[in-house]
């Protein structure tokens, strides 16, 4: 496992994340006023119509993972999610219930390694989490993502990032910041140049940046080896 960060990097370790994130519970669900439009976009390019088998890193409470289930996965389509918070098993626990066994969660140790056979997985997902995780810990998801996906699997992400002009590149500029010396005000989280992570290997679908509420948002769908 990578750990997350050092004594002196603004990334939270993992041991901090948990605790932020377990304290916040029910309350991230507060940020979709900024989140939706972004996630939205993700939805809308995933072909999730498609897929039988999904798996999410950092479920939260398992707002996006119900939605999924309930509008656009097919009744046949099982979903697995993970988070490091117990807090948030115990939430997305409690809201997929309903689903059966479509759908489990777990709780992560912070290891990026998938638990799933190579080749296996249709969708690999993850909303604004990456922005909380060190750069060496993004580039062995993806790298995970990439043994996990089967062919014409859609890798389908969301985050924090930097704002092109106006309102969102001050925003951007602020939350660096605020998250450079008190990361924990802002969850751990600061905005990232995902496409910037992608290895050759992969194609990238479509690739978006969504402002809503003067924060900026990268959409981002890929798809691996084609």
């Amino acid at each position: 496992m990578i750990p997350w960060g050092d004594p002196m990097s603004p990334v939270l370790s993992i041991d901090r994340a948990r605790a932020v994130y377990d304290r916040i519970g029910a309350l991230q669900d507060t940020q979709q006023f900024y989140e939706r439009a972004a996630v939205d976009a993700m939805i809308a390019h995933a072909d999730l119509g498609a897929a039988q088998s999904v798996f999410e890193l950092g479920c939260g409470t398992g707002r996006i993972a119900e939605q999924l289930l309930a509008h656009h996965l097919p009744a046949t389509a099982r979903y697995h999610g993970v988070d490091l918070s117990s807090t948030m098993v115990r939430l997305a626990s409690a809201r997929l219930a309903r689903f059966g066994a479509r759908a489990s969660i777990s709780q992560s140790s912070g290891s990026m390694v998938i638990a799933a056979e190579p080749r296996s997985v249709d969708r690999c997902l993850s909303t604004y989490v990456l922005d909380l995780l060190p750069d060496e810990s993004i580039r062995q998801f993806l790298a995970e993502c990439q043994r996990v996906l089967a062919p014409g699997g859609r890798l389908c992400l969301t985050s924090l990032a930097p704002g092109k002009r106006g309102v969102s590149r001050v925003v951007s500029t602020v939350w660096s910041r605020v998250q450079a010396f008190a990361p924990n005000l802002v969850g751990g989280c600061r905005p990232v140049d995902l496409p910037a992570y992608l290895s050759p290997e992969w194609t990238v679908r479509y690739s978006g940046l969504v402002v809503s509420w003067g924060v900026a948002s990268r959409v981002l769908v890929a798809t691996a080896g084609d």
